[in-house]
């Protein structure tokens, strides 16, 4: 490898999937300074394995984006590169792993619970290898910020108890929507195949567990903005100046017109369909599941998820 890339700024796109991370994601990828790369905590599998598709639509391997990124991190993607990641992430980015992680970054060592004695080494090496390519991704896209929307707030806590210095932006949605959308059937953009589907009930304790442990994270001393994915639709153009400017970036907003927004092509690894999109796409508040969504289903997912729905100024009416 040649001289080490400078070293990105990161910023961590958190919460439940369905809740608005690829939108917001797409949105500030169009901020001059800033290149999104998609879910990175898939990459090595999606991406660098099964060689799915960039948000550019060619596979993983062919996209000179990407091969770009994997030259200049590690001297070029390999399969046991790839393999190396996802046993590191067996062993130290769990949920279950989260308190160790969080009292590492209150008192500067792991707390028991089940850590493995070399568990501070692998997690050393794990971070060290998102910090390459996030290094290497944004000098090739010659941008100061990446973003990666992994979502999974352990990735983060890892990132963080690690030493990198990553700015968390935690979104979260109304739980009954976020449940509705996980109900849905979806297919797979890349396969056509059926995306995961969960019942409510489970969704409820997935949402309560994903925003849960991002307010811990935030309490822990990392830098974390919150913002609702219904006040970015409704409010789109505020809701982005304010975050951009929390970012440190200067808020040129220019491709935000009359409701909607441009979106140019991104070179993102991993994602939801919308990854793919390309023009202009329109910003509404989406409150379809308010009638879609049994009342039932609704009532268990209120009764489950309070009272941190209601912190979040989630309290409309029930269908």
């Amino acid at each position: 490898m040649s001289d080490s890339p400078v070293p990105a700024r990161v910023v961590f796109v958190g919460g439940l999937g369905r809740s608005g991370t690829t939108l917001l994601e797409r949105l500030l990828g169009e901020v001059p300074g800033v290149v999104p790369l998609g879910e990175v905590v898939h990459l090595w599998a999606r991406g660098v394995l099964a060689d799915e598709a960039c948000g550019c639509r060619e596979p993983f391997g062919s996209c000179p984006f990407w091969r770009k990124v994997g030259e200049r991190a590690f001297g070029g993607w390999s399969e046991g590169l790839a393999h190396r990641v996802l046993a590191l992430r067996h062993r130290v980015d769990r949920t279950r792993r989260i308190p160790v992680l969080a009292q590492f970054l209150t008192e500067g060592r792991p707390g028991d619970g089940g850590w493995p004695s070399s568990g501070m080494a692998e997690l050393s090496e794990y971070a060290a290898a998102h910090r390459r390519l996030y290094d290497a991704a944004g000098e090739v896209a010659g941008c100061p910020i990446v973003i990666d929307s992994s979502k999974h707030a352990s990735l983060a806590f890892c990132l963080a108890a690690a030493g990198v210095d990553v700015h968390v932006v935690h979104v979260v949605r109304d739980p009954r929507a976020v449940a509705h959308s996980w109900h849905r059937r979806v297919a797979r953009p890349e396969d056509g195949r059926p995306m995961t589907r969960w019942s409510p009930a489970r969704t409820s304790l997935h949402w309560l567990a994903q925003n849960l442990s991002l307010e811990l994270l935030a309490r822990r001393g990392v830098s974390v903005t919150r913002i609702r994915y219904e006040d970015l639709l409704g409010a789109p153009a505020d809701t982005l100046r304010r975050l951009v400017a929390r970012i440190g970036l200067r808020p040129r907003l220019d491709f935000l017109a009359d409701g909607g927004a441009e979106l140019s092509m991104a070179h993102t690894a991993s994602g939801n369909p919308m990854r793919f999109t390309v023009g202009r796409i329109g910003l509404t508040p989406d409150e379809g599941w308010r009638t879609a969504a049994s009342g039932r289903h609704q009532r268990l997912v209120a009764a489950l998820t309070w009272p941190l729905m209601h912190k979040y100024g989630y309290r409309g009416r029930l269908a």
